[in-house]
């Protein structure tokens, strides 16, 4: 694997030249016109990136932004991998590992989520503070790299509690809905049963989603710092008011959702950056 990341970020830094980003971003499902507000140095599609794979969902357009927001330097992912669509959790990482090898030294990433809590409603945006993994694969199984990290990762400290704590800041000044909570991650790609929500809720899940804790893992592997953040796109629990979802009505949601993510992460990256 490490000649291969060595392939992608050589063919890259041809492309970019002196562009040095600083931090990573994944805009997840709907997310996608977060990207028409970075200031454009260079868009590379996955489709020529050496060992990318190629993004099959609906509202990820697949590509690698590199520019300026903030300005802050910055290379957005504009759409991931997931395990569902067949990939292998090696797949669905490696851009992590590629982002690691550019030399960013944050990761922030986005999706959307149902809402396994009575108090979040669609459009609320939730900051995770811990996961509960329920794929069935880990991205981080088989032989281990030294030269991209430790056998046995550690991660009670994966999500940065410090930064959630500013974003929060930030919602509450712009009365926008925000909170903590705490990511299930389900295989999908079908959505869940209600007993599968009324035990995601039981354990101690807020929001479940398809995606983001293998890329979570791999960033803890590498050492890299992540700041996840959650839209609510409809409503899991309670299990009375469940109604059928669909993947339209997920995108829009969080379509709507994405003016209020932008102020976000428009105070949130200079603090970091």
């Amino acid at each position: 694997m490490y000649n291969r990341i060595q392939t992608s970020v050589n063919f890259i830094e041809k492309l970019i030249a002196n562009f040095k980003p600083k931090i990573g971003i994944i805009l997840g499902t709907g997310l996608g016109e977060l990207s028409t507000k970075i200031e454009l140095v260079k868009s590379i599609p996955y489709t020529e990136i050496p060992d990318f794979a190629t993004s099959t969902v609906d509202g990820h357009s697949g590509k690698l932004i590199f520019g300026y927001f903030e300005g802050i330097p910055i290379v957005a992912m504009a759409g991931r991998f997931h395990f569902y669509e067949g990939y292998s959790m090696e797949e669905v990482t490696f851009p992590i590992r590629v982002l690691k090898f550019l030399n960013i030294e944050r990761l922030i990433i986005s999706n959307a989520a149902g809402g396994l809590q009575p108090h979040l409603y669609p459009g609320d945006l939730v900051f995770v503070k811990d996961h509960i993994n329920l794929q069935p694969q880990n991205p981080l199984r088989g032989p281990n790299d030294k030269r991209l990290g430790v056998r046995f990762p550690d991660m009670l400290h994966t999500y940065d509690r410090a930064l959630n704590k500013k974003a929060l800041e930030i919602a509450k000044k712009h009365k926008i809905r925000a909170f903590e909570g705490v990511y299930v991650a389900t295989q999908g790609p079908n959505l869940e049963t209600p007993a599968e929500y009324n035990f995601f809720h039981i354990i101690g899940g807020d929001i479940v989603g398809m995606s983001t804790v293998p890329e979570v893992i791999v960033a803890r592997h590498m050492g890299l710092p992540v700041f996840v953040v959650s839209v609510v796109s409809n409503r899991c629990y309670p299990i009375n008011e469940l109604t059928e979802t669909t993947v339209e009505e997920v995108i829009s949601v969080v379509n709507s959702a994405e003016k209020k993510l932008s102020i976000i992460l428009r105070e949130l990256i200079p603090m970091i950056g």
